[in-house]
């Protein structure tokens, strides 16, 4: 177990900036975790082969939290599937390869619960990979990092490497994407919500039929379940892989009216069947994280009220990146 993550570590987080990310950052931060290596896209570009084995090479880090990924909801993966498998295993096989090229003791691979079959039984085991087709609307996406999952395996069995992978539920919290092109359901639903509100809209249209059943967690608690496994599970006890969630879900229509009630909006919600409701039901087995001795610790309904406040708090500044025109 000498493997484990230490305090000292030097340790690169990919990604920091993005929601998981962030959040491990702030996890390392304060659990005491100082010696952060931390590169943006204008820094460093993950999917720039050459230029990742360079910083491997120069930084030496010897632990990684692999949280870097292009991410989005069901219109962004629907319409630009190319995009989302080509620069999701760009950046997982440059990561990982010079991860095992300069020696990292330890690194940790972040996918999603996209990975498993559309028609799994529920809630998910992470013995259901790959038994039977994915859901076509995000099937680009859960390709790629069912790749990367596969490459931490093969790299352990071929060169003892210590490379981890969790499956994290749909993710929330600080520094979420409010885009309404590109954002996941529950930001969206914040976002939407608060300006009908402030509009003084009578109602508020939801895509889909609002009766698919959906586990969401939020960002912190994954953070804290990444550096739990980092500290504590080799790849032994972590397996393949290991799901983290909260083991419990609700009905998109039901989390509708929960945001609907955090923001104070008393109008009525419109759900548009004709809208594509994606994967009936994604809720994930978490025994195996919970008998190791994790669970979260923040319920939805708390959550979602701290979402709100951090996209209030940095609503400017959304609406100012989403106005600045980017010449052709």
């Amino acid at each position: 177990m000498s493997d484990l993550l230490r305090v000292g570590d030097r340790i690169f987080v990919a990604g920091h900036r993005g929601l998981a990310g962030s959040a491990i950052v702030r996890r390392l931060q304060g659990g005491g975790y100082g010696n952060l290596i931390l590169r943006t896209h204008s820094e460093l570009d993950l999917g720039d082969q050459a230029a990742v084995e360079s910083f491997f090479r120069s930084e030496k880090p010897e632990a990684v939290f692999l949280a870097a990924a292009k991410v989005g909801g069901i219109l962004a993966n629907a319409t630009m599937p190319a995009d989302f498998i080509y620069r999701n295993l760009m950046i997982e096989c440059n990561v990982i390869h010079a991860a095992f090229q300069s020696g990292v003791r330890r690194l940790l691979f972040l996918g999603s619960s996209c990975i498993y079959p559309k028609m799994a039984p529920q809630p998910l085991r992470e013995e259901y990979l790959l038994g039977g087709p994915l859901e076509a609307t995000n099937e680009a996406y859960a390709v790629a990092k069912i790749a990367g999952i596969k490459l931490c395996s093969a790299y352990n069995r071929q060169h003892g490497t210590e490379f981890l992978a969790v499956m994290p539920t749909n993710l929330y919290g600080p520094g979420d994407n409010y885009d309404l092109r590109t954002s996941h359901v529950l930001p969206a639903l914040i976002r939407r919500f608060q300006e009908a509100k402030e509009r003084g809209d009578h109602y508020v249209e939801v895509w889909g039929s609002g009766t698919p059943r959906r586990e969401f967690l939020y960002a912190d608690d994954m953070a804290d379940a990444c550096v739990f496994v980092m500290e504590r599970m080799d790849s032994a006890a972590a397996g393949e892989f290991i799901n983290v969630g909260t083991g419990e879900d609700i009905a998109i229509a039901d989390l509708a009216r929960m945001v609907a009630d955090a923001v104070g909006f008393d109008g009525k919600i419109v759900f548009d069947s004709s809208k594509p409701d994606g994967t009936p039901r994604k809720l994930l087995d978490v025994s195996r994280l919970q008998a190791a001795g994790w669970r979260h610790t923040t319920d939805l309904r708390t959550g979602v009220r701290l979402a709100l406040a951090d996209f209030l708090a940095r609503r400017d500044a959304i609406v100012n990146a989403e106005q600045v025109v980017v010449p052709g």
